[in-house]
């Protein structure tokens, strides 16, 4: 019987919670919510398990050892105590990365020349040869963390971020990240439950994580590699048993999901990247221009977009949100919408009164995630 053991989930601000509950569903143990993060225990079917189906989780950590260091040569000599040969040869590329929050040591760049150095030095050792570090395309990847005095070291089982689906290969200007994407379709209470609008759709980003969670297709499904298929304890078989049972939980979808820009090269774009995503069927997007549509659906509509602002693109900020509101109030009855934006001032012309407002980040950007909801004639109340 496999064994189990703490994981580590990384993901974005805000979306702790919305990780601990995909876990949950998934079926982790012990799932505790930190600080962008959330940890878990599972084994190693279910690590691949998570690397494939997380929507919100950026990296899987697995932690393999932790000690105290208050100096580079307590941290040398500690790293050098791991067995490094257990993980990989001196034939492999590897590569480092940190996150520190310490007193002791405040450059995350020479704690990682330090900990290259006690791995490279016990592996040359050990079997006369030097690893070398790759950090564009490494086969493994290792994680320090350091919190006080107290290490962690971590093997990055996902390898690159999981935000780097696999489907996206044409990006337009200021495309949002992927995981990002679906954390904020998790938090608007999106499961495919009616028509769906993303109406500035750009390359296809929301259109192609909203597709994905209707049908309850794994998140990763279309990544070429994850970190641990270079781990020497790999299993291709458990990996093939584990993507075919999420497979078979994938669902069909009754409603639409639509898609508009008014730039041209945009749809080019998000149309190579839902054929990428293979949903085709699932998605239709045209050349429109959102402030000249209306509603053309007579049950709800849930709307999601990333419309632009002054720091991304150049617009007239008070004019186009103005139009962001209008169209919304008198085309699009009977529709809750959300869109996230870094311009706070801009919410002020939009002339419609959020019920909700989400504090959020779009790479280092603070952002509001708003909804409002949009009602067939005046609010009833009661």
């Amino acid at each position: 019987m496999e064994k189990n053991f703490k994981m580590l989930a990384k993901t974005m601000y805000g979306f702790e919670d919305v990780l601990a509950k995909e876990l949950k569903d998934l079926g982790a143990q012990q799932v505790v919510t930190g600080t962008r993060n959330v940890s878990f225990v599972g084994d190693q079917g279910f690590m691949y398990k998570a690397n494939l189906s997380l929507r919100t989780a950026i990296k899987i950590l697995k932690p393999i050892y932790s000690f105290k260091a208050r100096n580079d040569e307590q941290l040398y000599r500690q790293i050098r105590k791991v067995n490094w040969l257990d993980y990989f040869g001196p034939t492999t590329t590897f590569a480092l990365d940190a996150t520190i929050f310490s007193d002791f040591f405040n450059h995350s760049q020479y704690v990682i020349h330090k900990v290259k150095d006690a791995i490279v030095d016990q592996l040359r050792e050990s079997t006369g040869e030097r690893p070398s570090i790759d950090t564009a395309h490494p086969n493994f990847q290792i994680n320090i963390h350091i919190q006080g005095d107290q290490c962690t070291l971590s093997l990055d089982s996902s390898g690159g971020s999981l935000h780097l689906r696999g489907y996206r290969t044409d990006t337009n200007i200021a495309p949002i990240n992927e995981v990002l994407a679906a954390g904020l379709l998790l938090q608007s209470g999106w499961k495919g439950q009616c028509d769906f609008l993303d109406p500035m759709c750009g390359s296809g980003t929301f259109l192609i994580e909203a597709a994905m969670i209707a049908c309850n297709i794994p998140a990763n499904i279309n990544r070429r590699e994850f970190g641990f298929q270079h781990w020497n304890d790999y299993d291709d078989n458990l990996f093939e048993v584990i993507e075919n049972a999420l497979l078979k939980r994938v669902t069909n979808f009754n409603y639409t999901i639509v898609g508009y820009d008014k730039a041209p090269s945009a749809i080019a774009k998000a149309k190579e990247n839902i054929k990428n995503a293979n949903l085709e069927e699932f998605i239709k997007v045209s050349h429109e221009d959102f402030f000249k549509t209306e509603k053309n659906t007579s049950g709800p509509l849930h709307i999601v977009f990333n419309p632009p602002y002054d720091e991304r693109l150049s617009i007239d900020i008070e004019t186009f949100y103005g139009d962001i509101g209008n169209t919304l109030k008198r085309e699009y009855p009977n529709s809750v919408a959300w869109f996230i934006t870094a311009n706070l001032e801009a919410l002020k012309f939009v002339g419609l009164r959020p019920s909700r407002k989400i504090k959020t980040f779009n790479g280092k950007l603070e952002a509001r995630f708003v909804k409002y909801e949009l009602y067939e004639g005046s609010k009833r109340r009661g």
